[in-house]
């Protein structure tokens, strides 16, 4: 089990100044670059080993290291998997396989903690670690802060043993199988034509082999990873390419995943794009309906569409926001003891079943209400009517406080006195990249892309150049 009281020993223990390491999401870098060197990322493992696990409580314990596609993940797993063993850790290898993956089987194997090397929806180039406690959680800010401790620390890690390397060679038939078992059973998606975009990702085994064990007729895309295409024009983040794909299959259904697939896309027969809100807003229908949506509450970050928050109020439901990343909606999904939870960005967690967001469940379960109600995904995603959204993601030189620049202050103002009580604004930086969020929202998508230009202009101006 995870030694909380170890870490904040650290935290008090130690006083010299720590780099930060973890964003919203793990640690992100880029390949052969600090900290994701070899030599680097040895002395990572071992700092996770020391503070996960201190050798006073370690007896022979295993650790299930996953990852994606990308080439440097395979130097990267050879040397955070050298770190382990030297800390004495039994080391199993699940090789490429989804980062939810990795959670159910940290959890199902009994292992000490997870770790999934993956940059997610990233280009190549980038990586990133995260961590899964032994219960398949994400770790808590305490001890993500104890392991930045330790790993600026000058000390060495020593064990009085060493563990062994194995490959997990059925990882993927146990994720699966697990995947497969929180469909009703007996259920069947015989008919049903589905079109994969797998990002040449993570998921270019375990998708299909789900959906052909259900029945369905599969077109499957992207889905042939060699190192270098994970991401590439493909995947949740090329929604248009999944839509191109759909109209001209015929398809029912088409499904997309990012690098790791915690998250997913959908496109219905028309060509329509479901997000993250789509699919909640289908879930929390069905649960409502089956007075199984557990405190009649949601979990959404803010970027959620404001029309969320009225279907649920339609629904005699709440819709309850937090900062956002998909660990945050967790957090308060476990505070308030909730089971349906997610971000606009398609990390959908179905809590009875999962600890974090996965892209696969989440597919099925909207498959299942598509498939037990006989309806299209067409008819089913018409239950939410979206106010109008401005998203731009600037890119930036570096992370300064938004309020130490007089004229983009300003600028913000004036859009949220114009969307008073009508919309919001929210400007954040992107926890993984470069890059400013500007989100607004209102009744009027003109009057919304015009104060978003405006205040876009002051971003360029003052912190950078360039947008997408």
């Amino acid at each position: 089990m995870l030694d909380l009281l170890s870490a904040i020993c650290y935290l008090s223990a130690i006083s010299f100044p720590v780099t930060k390491l973890f964003g919203t999401d793990g640690i992100r870098g880029i390949a052969n670059e600090e900290p994701f060197t070899a030599s680097s990322v040895i002395k990572l493992a071992q700092a996770v080993a020391h503070v996960l696990a201190p050798a006073e409580n370690q007896l022979k314990q295993k650790v299930i290291v996953g990852r994606d596609t990308r080439a440097s993940g395979d130097f990267l797993e050879a040397a955070f998997a050298a770190g382990l063993a030297s800390a004495g850790f039994d080391v199993l290898l699940a090789g490429p396989i989804p980062t939810p993956a990795v959670a159910y089987l940290t959890a199902s194997q009994e292992a000490a903690f997870g770790v999934v090397l993956s940059a997610s929806h990233n280009p190549f180039r980038d990586n990133g670690i995260k961590f899964f406690g032994p219960d398949g959680y994400k770790l808590p800010d305490e001890l993500e802060e104890a392991i930045e401790k330790r790993f600026y620390s000058p000390a060495n890690y020593v064990s009085d043993s060493v563990g062994r390397i194995r490959s997990f060679s059925d990882a993927t038939e146990h994720y699966v199988t697990f995947a497969l078992s929180t469909v009703p059973k007996g259920l069947s998606f015989k008919g049903l034509k589905i079109v994969l975009d797998l990002a040449n990702g993570a998921a270019y085994q375990t998708t299909p082999l789900a959906l052909e064990h259900l029945g369905a007729a599969i077109e499957v895309h992207s889905a042939e990873p060699n190192g270098t295409n994970i991401n590439e024009k493909c995947g949740s983040t090329h929604p248009e390419v999944l839509r191109d794909l759909v109209l001209k299959s015929g398809a029912n259904i088409g499904l997309a995943h990012d690098g790791d697939a915690d998250r997913i896309l959908l496109v219905d027969e028309s060509g329509a794009v479901l997000d993250g809100d789509d699919i909640l807003a289908i879930a929390a229908n069905s649960l409502v309906s089956r007075e199984e949506l557990r405190s009649k509450t949601v979990a959404a970050t803010i970027m959620s569409n404001f029309g969320l928050d009225a279907l649920l109020h339609d629904l005699g439901a709440t819709l309850l926001r937090t900062k956002v990343g998909d660990r945050h909606v967790v957090e308060k999904m476990r505070q308030k003891d909730l089971n349906l939870g997610g971000e606009q960005s398609g990390h959908i967690i179905f809590r009875d079943f999962t600890t974090t967001g996965d892209g696969l469940v989440s597919a099925l379960q909207i498959l299942a209400i598509a498939t037990q109600t006989n309806q299209s995904l067409g008819e089913l995603r018409k239950i939410l009517t979206k106010f109008p959204q401005e998203l731009r993601n600037i890119t930036v030189r570096q992370k300064l406080p938004f309020e130490q620049f007089p004229t983009l202050k300003s600028s913000l103002e004036s859009a949220e006195a114009v969307l008073a009580g009508k919309g919001r604004v929210v400007l954040r930086y992107s926890g993984t990249e470069p890059k400013a969020r500007l989100l607004l929202e209102g009744p009027d998508a003109d009057q919304l892309r015009s104060l978003a230009d405006d205040i876009q202009a002051e971003i360029q101006k003052a912190l950078g150049q360039g947008a997408e």
